[in-house]
Parts: C-alpha cells; sequence; structure tokens
C-alpha cells in the first residue's frame, strides 16, 4: 500500500468537510474549497480524520491513491493555514508594485507588464523587488507564480530576471570566461 495514501489527514478544529457523490468541501476560517474526486477512492470520515482507501492493487487505483489524500490535505491545509509562493526580480531597473489589486512589473520592456490577481489569489510586494503571491488553493498559487516567472524568466549567463525565492541558479561563465578557461 501507499505509505502516503494510507496516512489518515486530520481535521483540525473550525474545518467542516463536506462528501457528497464523491465531491469534497472543505470550509474553515480561510474559505471554502471543493473538488470532484474519482469514483472509485473511497474517501470516508472516521474519529475527526479523513481516510482515503482504493477498492484494489491495480496501476490505476495505485496512483490514485496518494493523489486523492495528498489534494485532500492541501485542501485542509489552504483552508487553515494558506500557501504561498516568494519570487524575487533581479536586474537593474527590475521593479514591482502593486497598484491597487494588481501587480506592475518594471522588467526592461519598453512598457509596464501588468498583471491582475485571479479570484482567490493576493498578491503582496516588499521593498521593489520581492513578490508574495498567496491564497488558500495551492495549485492555483503555484499556476500564478509560474505566470509571474514566465514573464521575465532568469537569465543565466547576466543573472536577471525573475526567480523563486528559494531558487539556486548557477551563473554561467559565457565566452569571455570559456576562453580563458581553456588557456
Amino acid at each position: 500500500m501507499s505509505r502516503i495514501g494510507r496516512t489518515p489527514i486530520t481535521i483540525p478544529q473550525g474545518v467542516q468537510v463536506d462528501i457528497a457523490d464523491h465531491r469534497v468541501t472543505v470550509t474553515g476560517p480561510g474559505g471554502t474549497l471543493s473538488r470532484a474526486f474519482p469514483r472509485d477512492m473511497l474517501i470516508d470520515m472516521r474519529d475527526g480524520q479523513m481516510v482515503v482507501s482504493r477498492p484494489s492493487d491495480g496501476r490505476r487505483h495505485r496512483s490514485l491513491h496518494g493523489l486523492t489524500r495528498t489534494l485532500l490535505a492541501n485542501m485542509v491545509q489552504g483552508v487553515t493555514a494558506g500557501f504561498q509562493k516568494r519570487l524575487e526580480l533581479s536586474g537593474v531597473g527590475y521593479r514591482a508594485q502593486k497598484v491597487g489589486e494588481k501587480l506592475v512589473f518594471q522588467l526592461g520592456f519598453s512598457h509596464p507588464v501588468e498583471m491582475p490577481p485571479p479570484p482567490g489569489v493576493s498578491f503582496s510586494v516588499e521593498g521593489t523587488n520581492r513578490v508574495t503571491v498567496s491564497g488558500i488553493d495551492k495549485e492555483l498559487v503555484g499556476e500564478v507564480a509560474a505566470a509571474i516567472r514566465r514573464v521575465r524568466r532568469w537569465e543565466s549567463y547576466q543573472g536577471k530576471g525573475i526567480r523563486y525565492a528559494e531558487e539556486r541558479i548557477r551563473l554561467k561563465a559565457g565566452k569571455a570566461g570559456a576562453k580563458k578557461k581553456g588557456k
């Protein structure tokens, strides 16, 4: 059996879980998340814990077992604590500012780049080069952070662009470094 899939999910105080026809709705202090799950996976509430089980050891059921449990755990964590992704801008003149609810970036283009937040996601800016994307849906927060990062990808020769705060990128030497290294 899957180690992840068989681990029960503890439901904290103040979180309500409704299971109806393979659709799970989790409501907590942060908001409400709802998601439909495959009919094969059996989701039960036992003694304040959610337990996911599978009907057989077939390949499809094994793969869905851990996935279903992880998605449910992310829903519970999202409505209680939420999720956030931090991004950093690096480059001369690269900056971000929050105008109303949307982000406005200056990234070396001839125009500013504006990004409005989708419903359920909020932005915050620390200084001029740090952006935090936060929300209760882990999948949506990750997608929005990746979309921001795609606006100006990290350039490993000059060391400019947008990157995740925890991401470590090595700078490459380039042509001049390659010539010196060979001699």
